[in-house]
């Protein structure tokens, strides 16, 4: 890569949807000082997430599927083709939950208790496969 080129690459925009502080504190820790990516915007509901995925220029949403208000099944037909690339982080990691993600399209899908500290990892990918 040529300096010029080096030096445009922009850190990861992550739109992180997430009802819980405590998590989207942990969430957001992770991503920005183990990822290097930048948390741009953090929704607790359904309709905020969908106003931040339109507003902001995200290039990956972290969703958690049970919300205050609505649920991020309800984002993702809210939003159709016109959403970044996707990482469900759930406690709801039941098989028909998966079955319906991935009917979705949805390119990630992450147990919290189990594959949290994934997500750091897949950030890295996405973020090597956007530069490559």
């Amino acid at each position: 890569m040529s300096g010029a080129a080096a030096n445009s690459h922009r850190a990861l925009r992550v739109l992180l949807v997430e009802d819980s502080p405590r998590i989207a504190d942990r969430v957001r820790d992770l991503v920005e000082a183990e990822a290097g990516a930048e948390v741009v915007h953090v929704s607790q509901d359904e309709p905020d997430a969908i106003k931040a995925a339109r507003e902001y220029d995200a290039d990956v949403m972290i969703l958690d599927l049970q919300l205050r208000d609505g649920t991020g099944f309800g984002v993702l037909h809210a939003l159709g083709d016109q959403r970044p690339t996707t990482i469900i982080m759930t406690n709801y990691s039941q098989p028909q939950y998966r079955a319906k993600a991935k009917a979705l399209g949805i390119e990630f899908f992450l147990d919290k208790s189990q594959d949290f500290e994934r997500l750091a990892d897949i950030l890295a990918t996405i973020d090597r496969e956007r530069s490559a």
